[in-house]
């Protein structure tokens, strides 16, 4: 039963999702039907694997099966914007890995038989998320008497949205299994000889110490050198692989912000002293907050020092009494009235027990209560907390102690656990429910009282109104207007010395920074043509995106492939450039040490100083205190002590390396190394074996046309 309760906790409301699946099906199966060209097959493609078409309404479906498997499991019945972008990304990553992977499991033979996945559910082989779900919280071992009379009751003894749960971990665990032998059969595959081992471990074991000398490229002028178009082309042609780019879109935009003009700071102010009079003479101020205010009542008690400076002064320096009201008066952009709700004198920190009574239902709260009561009635009797704590708490820590959580101060505990445990007497027993449970809650000591106070803020924020939203809209509309091509949004841009703002965008991309919820512009930019005035699917060149209304163009079209010289121009002249300083350098480094072995006197010759580095070896990545340099590291481990190097070309200049002593490390221990590296092999290939599948074919992905 225990079990049961567990995964109902996980399961959400699935009533409305299907219904929602549903209707959508409905509409769309009737659209189709009908022949509207807007609904056909080709325009309904979400995507596209291996040839293979993914549609819209399957893909959706799929949305909403995770997204209520996400529901399940947080407990939230809504879930925002940002979580499923994630369960949108999490179902395209399933489709492709299933469309993927599935025609090489099937070509191997993988797959799990009834028996295997009967022996993984109930079994003696169970699979980890079984004996997580069916582990006795207490002993941590598996209940399989819990587990054959869930399985029993699957059909017919449970909720649908258990079932529908059960079922999702069910596929997991087949996936999982599959997964797991596929990537075993590809580790069976992958070996380590000895000789590579070896070398490895000569590798790894010889570690040495450099002196070295570094001619920064940054010494070279850039007047020093010429670079010519020719040199730029020829190393673009040579490094293409380097320039590959992305599809983006270039945008330039201004915004015409709504903001609260002079009319509606006034109104909003002379609303709040016309509220004066009420709030004043009512007699609950808590209901008339939550009532009036923007913010809700907050019933934190304060000390002077932690009141802002003219509510500390008003209540303690000028003695206001409870029920008194200050301002109005403005602070960080509302107009605020404050009244003295109550005034205790409460202690800094208590002492405190409690019994927590988990609720894992809606259904049990009542039931909970009841125990909760029962529980505070009979300590109150006399019965002992302790002995009570470690029978029915279910905060194991504190459990064993039995229940005490020991002094705390404010702000440590859940709101709700605060305000009781301050309130209460000494030895005084309240019950109270948090987003944890109920808690039976005994104060047992109470620290040195202060007098205190707890203020109802009543704040009215200055915000736009609907003449202010139109005032700011009909600037918008004006500019659209006047200004119908990128031509003219420039020109017009520039006369009325207008902030416009650029913005380079990907197609999936869901920020423009500055931009509140900008996907639907991101997604008209893939629309436009360029040098066009973007416009909305509603076919306006307006966008109302939080408190700005936009109005951008479309500048620039970059497709994936490699990006074209004149567009990469400038990285290609300086990469040209670095190469030409470097062979500068190198001919000068090779000038100094003309038949010189003494790296000091080659460093003064090059008015250059000579640093170290200890503790390198073959494996390393990093020159201490400079950066990547594999050739620097590479060509010193080939080197016997006290030899030079010839100068070598690095990513931040040219160097001269000489290795000063070499300390043989005495691990020779073959066959963990080949272990290791083994091991290092399969993690690899675990990690790589998908998207080295997904390398070999064509996918299309178009979730921008539709999210």
């Amino acid at each position: 039963m225990a079990t049961l309760q567990k995964i109902r906790t996980k399961a959400g409301l699935l009533v409305a999702i299907v219904i929602g699946v549903s209707l959508a099906a409905f509409i769309l199966g009737d659209m189709l039907q009908s022949g509207n060209s807007l609904f056909r097959k080709n325009q309904l493609k979400i995507g596209e694997v291996d040839g293979e078409s993914i549609q819209y309404p399957e893909f959706q479906q799929k949305v909403e099966e995770l997204g209520e498997i996400y529901r399940m499991n947080s407990g939230q019945s809504q879930l925002d914007e940002n979580t499923w972008v994630q369960i949108r990304e999490q179902t395209w990553q399933n489709f492709i890995q299933e469309k993927v992977m599935g025609d090489v499991y099937d070509d191997l033979g993988i797959d799990v038989s009834s028996d295997e996945l009967f022996d993984m559910l109930q079994g003696s082989n169970l699979h980890p998320i079984v004996q997580q779900l069916f582990a006795n919280p207490n002993t941590g071992q598996v209940d399989r008497n819990a587990i054959v009379n869930f399985l029993k009751n699957l059909d017919t003894g449970v909720d649908p949205e258990q079932r529908q749960y059960w079922l999702y971990l069910e596929q997991q665990i087949v996936k999982d299994r599959i997964q797991t032998k596929y990537a075993n059969m590809v580790g069976k595959g992958l070996y380590v000889t000895t000789e590579e081992a070896q070398n490895s471990l000569v590798a790894r074991n010889k570690q040495f110490n450099i002196d070295y000398i570094l001619l920064n490229n940054n010494s070279v002028a850039d007047s020093q050198i010429v670079v010519t178009q020719k040199d730029i082309k020829n190393y673009y042609d040579a490094h293409k692989e380097d320039y590959k780019q992305e599809t983006t879109r270039r945008i330039e935009y201004i915004n015409f912000p709504v903001e609260p003009s002079a009319t509606d700071f006034r109104n909003t102010e002379e609303w709040v002293k016309d509220i004066k009079t009420d709030f004043a003479s009512a007699t609950d101020n808590i209901q008339f907050v939550n009532s009036n205010s923007d913010i809700s009542f907050d019933g934190t008690w304060f000390k002077k020092d932690e009141l802002p400076v003219n509510i500390g002064n008003w209540i303690y320096e000028e003695n206001a009494d409870t029920n008194d009201v200050f301002g109005p008066y403005f602070e960080s952009e509302a107009y605020k009235l404050a009244k003295l709700n109550a005034i205790e004198m409460l202690p800094d920190s208590v002492e405190a027990r409690h019994i927590l009574l988990r609720v894992n239902t809606q259904a049990e709260v009542a039931v909970i209560q009841n125990l909760a009561d029962s529980l505070k009635t009979a300590i109150e009797n006399g019965s002992d907390f302790a002995t009570l704590a470690r029978q029915f708490s279910t905060d194991q820590g504190s459990a064993i102690q039995g229940g005490d959580l020991g002094w705390f101060g404010r702000g440590q505990m859940v709101k709700p656990f605060e305000d009781a445990a301050f309130s209460n007497k000494v030895n005084e027993v309240t019950v109270v429910m948090s987003q944890f449970g109920f808690h039976v809650i005994q104060t047992t000591d109470r620290g040195k009282l202060s007098k205190q106070i707890q203020v109802a803020y009543l704040v009215r924020n200055v915000q736009p109104s609907t003449q202010t939203y139109q005032d700011a809209y009909a600037k918008a509309s004006k500019f659209a207007s006047e200004n119908t091509n990128y031509k003219e949004f420039e020109a017009a841009v520039a006369e009325q010395n207008l902030t416009k703002k650029v913005a380079t965008i990907g197609e999936n991309d869901r920020l423009i920074a500055g931009l509140e919820n900008p996907r639907q512009l991101i997604r008209a930019a893939y629309e436009a043509e360029e040098g066009d005035i973007i416009f909305s699917q509603e076919e306006t060149p307006i966008f109302e995106l939080g408190d700005n209304f936009v109005i951008a163009a479309l500048t620039n079209i970059t497709e994936e492939g490699i990006a074209p010289l004149d567009d990469v121009q400038a990285r290609v002249e300086l990469a040209v450039t670095k190469e030409k300083k470097a062979e500068l350098l190198k001919e000068k480094a090779a000038a100094a040490m003309n038949g010189k072995t003494d790296l000091q006197a080659i460093a003064g010759e090059l008015d250059a100083t000579v640093e170290n580095a200890t503790s390198i070896n073959f494996n390393s990545f990093q020159l201490p205190g400079v950066g990547l340099e594999p050739a620097v590291i590479g060509t010193a481990a080939s080197l016997d002590t006290d030899q030079l190097s010839k100068p070598i070309v690095g990513n931040n200049g040219v160097f001269i390396v000489q290795v000063t002593s070499v300390n043989e490390l005495e691990n020779q221990d073959v066959a963990a190394e080949q272990t290791r590296l083994a091991q290092s092999l399969t993690f690899r290939a675990n990690s790589q074996v998908v998207s080295a599948h997904e390398s070999e074919i064509e996918i299309v992905d178009k979730r921008s046309k539709f999210y």
